[in-house]
């Protein structure tokens, strides 16, 4: 079974963000970064299903060189070798031209999975995983927190809304997003990291037109901070509980 898992490297989470003068996004200059939570639980996945039914893992990330270092740690855990879409001006592209150069890079493989985490901390979007799948014409399935590939059919598990989960059975390839938390994930060993020297990183450049963008950001900002303090019913408790009650009906809408 091969396996592409996608990674992406993300701004620390005890970073102190600052957003930059343009506003258009966070100052990157001193930030240290990490591998995408979701992403990592996707790998480790990933790994046990090569334990239990064989075949090679593939990790492939996107970005400057400095994603390379999610990439060597993603080899000292265990995958076979990486794809790394070599580019300075890749991270913040919208899903949808994020995922044209993802599919690009991948479709040759011909892998009888991909599968990457469920949303990065950064954007969050949680949509190029799925356009990927239909770039690429595979089924896809989202929030997946179970795999079973020991049958002909691919079988997971989905998290669906007020604790409900749900089973579902689909062909191969298929591409799955998974959520985190899905299992414990292991540490890279010391001999993990000495066979990750040796392991293939295959870089590639995308093409120029592969990056058509249809959303942009406009502008980034800190939550403005608002107090307002309102009396309800002038000391009348039954008039100032109807009021409240309307309030959060027709205003807060939450009952």
């Amino acid at each position: 079974m091969k396996i592409i898992v996608l990674m992406k490297q993300v701004a620390n989470k005890d970073a102190i963000l600052r957003i930059n003068k343009e506003g258009t996004w966070i100052e990157e200059g001193d930030l240290s970064f990490e591998v995408n939570e979701s992403d990592g639980y996707a790998l480790e996945e990933s790994l046990r299903l090569k334990e239990k039914h064989g075949g090679e893992v593939i990790v492939c990330s996107m970005g400057p060189q400095r994603v390379k270092t999610v990439i060597k740690d993603a080899l000292a855990r265990g995958a076979d070798r990486a794809i790394h879409v070599s580019g300075d001006d890749l991270q913040h592209l919208s899903p949808y031209a994020a995922a044209n150069i993802l599919a690009d890079a991948v479709r040759d493989e011909q892998p009888d999975l991909i599968m990457t985490g469920l949303q990065s901390d950064d954007y969050g979007y949680a949509q190029t995983g799925v356009i990927m799948a239909e770039l690429l014409g595979m089924p896809h399935a989202t929030i997946v927190i179970e795999v079973d590939a020991s049958g002909e059919q691919l079988r997971v598990k989905r998290e669906l809304e007020s604790g409900w989960y749900q089973w579902y059975e689909m062909p191969k390839p298929a591409l799955l997003t998974i959520q985190s938390g899905i299992s414990q994930i292991r540490y890279a060993t010391l001999k993990g990291i000495m066979a990750a020297k040796k392991k293939e990183i295959k870089e590639v450049s995308p093409a120029i037109d592969a990056r058509p963008s249809h959303q942009r950001i406009e502008k980034i900002y800190l939550p403005e901070k608002t107090k307002q303090t309102q009396f309800l019913g002038n000391g009348d408790a039954k008039a100032g509980a109807v009021a409240l009650a309307e309030k959060l009906r027709n205003e807060a809408r939450v009952i």
